[in-house]
């Protein structure tokens, strides 16, 4: 089993920063992808950035230039660098980590955590 722990969320002005960080801890951590999705109320849940175990990433667009995702592998950790940050960015941030199998992959999630964009 695989246990994925959250941290660094919180209130932020427009135009602040903010680092998550996501810890996985449990048995058989050797993770193709980690990343983040983000929901806002009332909205559906979306990639916000993705990155592999050969540190290739993928962003959405509109957090491209602003966000830069990033991993240590020996540590089993994903990070969310977030600069300038805008009042749509709120949304809770959840993490999630896919775990390779004998046969493909299989997906964790953290609990999520809420990061607020407001003056």
């Amino acid at each position: 089993q695989v246990q994925l722990v959250e941290s660094g969320g919180g209130l932020v002005q427009p135009g602040g920063s903010l680092r998550l960080a996501c810890a996985a801890s449990g048995s058989f951590l050797n993770f193709a992808d980690m990343g983040w999705y983000r929901q806002a109320p009332g909205k559906q849940r979306e990639l916000v950035a993705s990155i592999g175990s050969g540190g290739s990433t993928n962003y959405a667009a509109s957090v491209k230039g602003r966000f830069t995702i990033s991993r240590d592998n020996a540590k089993n950790t994903v990070f969310l660098q977030m600069n300038s940050l805008k009042p749509e960015d709120t949304a809770v941030y959840y993490c999630y980590a896919e775990q390779r199998r004998v046969i493909g992959t299989k997906s964790y999630w953290g609990q999520g955590t809420q990061v607020t964009v407001s003056s």
